[in-house]
Parts: structure tokens; sequence; C-alpha cells
């Protein structure tokens, strides 16, 4: 019992210093997994994007930013079918399907997205990717293309060859990166994500580590 209160003491100190540290308060975070509401919660900034408790296969997620005003022109209808073990829900934008796993219903998640949207500054973007939902190297390389000042791929192993990877440890005998707001085995309370400074990435200071 020591341990947890002091390990949540300390956590809760953690986040009050990263949040001092974040000077960009209003990112545009666009994600491929549920990664950037988490990361608006911790440093308590608002959820300027569709893409909060969201998700997209890897291919769809390439086609979504190579033409992202199309697909965000576009109103998402609900689909009767489910992805994966996880059973996220499912929605259809256009070609592309987009994925929910934690609202309440298909048609919450899709107002939600609706309404999220329009918050959007294109001045202000962060794309970030993670290795993972039937992401192949081809598809790390086509992120690693795409024309966005501001973006990082969240992977598994290291890419020496691709500029925009952060190799995220502690999914190395996985075939891709796993579930990276899960917490770190341990003492200190840590998600596998606070390894990727994502505070100096807000802040225009580029890809580093925690």
């Amino acid at each position: 019992m020591g341990k947890s209160i002091l390990a949540r003491a300390e956590h809760k100190l953690y986040i009050t210093l990263k949040r001092r540290r974040l000077k960009n308060k209003t990112p545009s975070i666009i994600a491929n997994t549920c990664i950037g509401g988490i990361i608006c919660h911790d440093m308590g900034i608002p959820f300027n994007s569709p893409c909060i408790n969201s998700g997209m296969i890897a291919k769809d997620y390439i086609k979504f930013l190579q033409n992202m005003d199309h697909y965000l022109a576009v109103t998402p209808t609900p689909l009767d079918t489910y992805y994966g073990e996880k059973q996220f829900m499912m929605t259809q934008m256009d070609d592309l399907i987009g994925l929910f796993a934690h609202e309440e219903s298909v048609d919450v998640a899709i107002a939600k997205w609706e309404k999220r949207k329009s918050r959007i500054n294109k001045d202000n973007l962060f794309i970030i990717m993670t290795e993972t939902l039937e992401c192949t190297y081809d598809d790390i390389k086509a992120f690693d293309e795409l024309p966005y000042p501001n973006k990082v791929i969240l992977v598994h192993k290291p890419y020496e060859e691709i500029k925009s990877a952060f190799y995220l440890k502690g999914f190395e005998d996985m075939d891709e990166v796993g579930v990276t707001v899960d917490w770190k085995p341990t003492f200190l309370k840590r998600r596998y994500i606070d390894d990727f400074d994502y505070v100096s990435f807000f802040n225009g200071d580029g890809i580093k580590k925690g």
C-alpha cells in the first residue's frame, strides 16, 4: 500500500511538471489509435481533433493522411459489424473504415467525431502513427514519405532508415507495437508512451526520448 501511494504521488508530480513544460496548449493530434485522448487528458488540453478514442487500420490511416480534407468532409455512417478480438465498433467514411472502442455506441462515436473535426487547426497539426492494426513495412515507409513537418511513427524495433520513427521499447517479442497507453511493469507509474517525449514534440523540438 505504501509503495502504491508513493507511486501515485510521484506520478501526479510527474504529470504536473510535464504540463508546465508544454508550451503548445492547442495541438491538433491526428493518430491511428486512442493515444491522442490519453495524451490530451494527461496534459489537460482540449480535444482539437476527431481522432480521439478512435483508430484506423494502417493502410486506411495512410489514405486518410494523404487526402485528409476529403475524408473530413465525409460524415461517417455506422456499420453493423465489429473489428478484431476487441470488437471495435466500425464506421464507413467513403472507402475508409473508422474504429471506435471507448464510446457507448457507434452513434455517439460519430457525433463526437463530427463535433471535434471542426476544431482541427491545420497550422498546428501533429501526426502520430503506431505500428499496429495490420501495419506493414510498406506502410511505415509510406508514412515516412508524407509531407507533414510534425510526424512520428512509434515502432517496436529500430528502423534506422525511417526518419520519423521512434523505437518504443517493450514490444520486441511482438510483431508490432502493443498498447502504448498501458502501464509499464515498473514501480513508478509510467505508460509505454511516456518513453517518447511528446511534450518536446508538440513544442516543436522534434522527436526525443522521454
